[in-house]
């Protein structure tokens, strides 16, 4: 595996495993591949700020103040809560799902409140998109939590894990494309060479994106996660292709030069996998580079492992075991579609992404 310019961290795990713990904040996040952290300003010139993400699986929060050129995160919270657990099969957010949701809401609530947060973008995504009680869901947290969730769209989803990936892009490049395989939903966006931004991170320049409604959750649910035969794993991929095809017919060609960007868990996994790391470890992940048979062997590997084993890889855990090979089966199709020989791996998204624009929208990097 490559290991071209690996960026720094921005969180570092509490403990093994990346979900229901609170994640301890880390250096300054880099507005490029290898950039050192700057001087902080005097503390109290920026409100701090934090975005929540509530997907189809995950509920994520960062916090964060800003520093001379980025930021720097100071709290994070990670929880798998799988809040669109069935919806593609009821066309609802369950009970029991939505008691995740107010527990893990509750503790991001909290931790907001204990940090002094002044500015704050609270999302959901497409299990609230798609079911019809979303916005019954919505007006409950709000009533039990206190936290105003806003039911973002498709495009707004793709810009932000735009915003917040751009800065792991190969500067060399003539530019990329991004996928953020989520739970009920995976975003691809064909990015051009970024615009510089002032002293901020880079800005995206999007030439075209799609939003397809298959994530590792719903592909899981129509196939079946726990075992997956050979057969059933291509039928997964075949899935993907046909949704993918009106994308990568207009956009796939005149590759050169490009490499691919990904943002998910899967993409982590597979990294995670491929390093044999004892315990997910985001600073070794976040930035490292995958070549395409690196890719495939990891695959193979995860096709022979039974539920049980997949359990007990420190990289996947049993919160994960039965969705990795769904998400796998999405990353094959999307590199069947793009045949970029390298893939970046991005540990950060849609809440860098929040982060970033929030200060950019204050001029946090417009002054001297």
């Amino acid at each position: 595996m490559d290991q071209e310019a690996p960026t720094t961290g921005l969180l570092e795990p509490a403990r093994s495993g990346r979900e229901g713990v609170s994640e301890r904040p880390g250096p300054d996040w880099p507005t490029a591949a290898g950039t050192a952290p700057t001087p902080r300003p005097a503390p109290g010139t920026w409100p701090t700020y934090a975005a929540l993400d509530l997907g189809t699986n995950n509920c994520r929060l960062l916090v964060a103040r800003p520093t001379g050129t980025a930021f720097r995160v100071i709290d994070a919270f990670s929880r798998i809560i799988r809040l669109g657990e069935g919806v593609s099969l009821t066309g609802r957010i369950g009970d029991a799902a939505i008691a995740r949701a107010v527990d893990a809401l509750a503790v991001c609530r909290d931790k907001m409140q204990a940090r002094g947060v002044t500015r704050a973008r609270l999302i959901a995504t497409e299990a609230c998109r798609a079911a019809e009680n979303g916005a019954e869901f919505q007006a409950r947290i709000s009533e039990l939590v206190g936290l105003d969730l806003e039911i973002v769209d498709q495009r707004t989803e793709a810009e932000l894990a735009a915003t917040g990936c751009t800065p792991l892009m190969d500067p060399d490049a003539r530019g990329a494309i991004l996928f953020d395989i989520g739970g009920g939903s995976s975003e691809l966006v064909r990015l051009g060479r970024s615009e510089a931004a002032g002293r901020g991170p880079p800005k995206p320049v999007i030439q075209g994106w799609v939003s397809l409604p298959i994530g590792v959750v719903t592909l899981a649910e129509r196939f079946g996660g726990v075992t997956v035969d050979r057969p059933t794993f291509d039928a997964m991929v075949a899935d993907v292709s046909v949704a993918l095809a009106s994308f990568a017919k207009a956009h796939a060609r005149d590759l050169g030069g490009m490499h691919l960007l990904g943002t998910s868990g899967t993409v982590t996994t597979i990294a995670g996998v491929h390093l044999d790391l004892p315990r997910y470890d985001r600073r070794r992940v976040d930035g490292c580079w995958l070549r395409g048979h690196e890719i495939a062997a990891v695959i193979d590997r995860l096709m022979t492992m039974s539920y049980r084993q997949r359990v007990a890889n420190p990289c996947i855990g049993a919160e994960r075991a039965d969705l990795v090979l769904a998400g796998c089966a999405i990353l094959e199709a999307i590199r069947r579609a793009f045949p970029c020989p390298r893939l970046r791996v991005a540990d950060r998204g849609l809440r860098e992404g929040i982060l970033v624009k929030m200060m950019r929208a204050d001029g946090v990097w417009a002054q001297g």
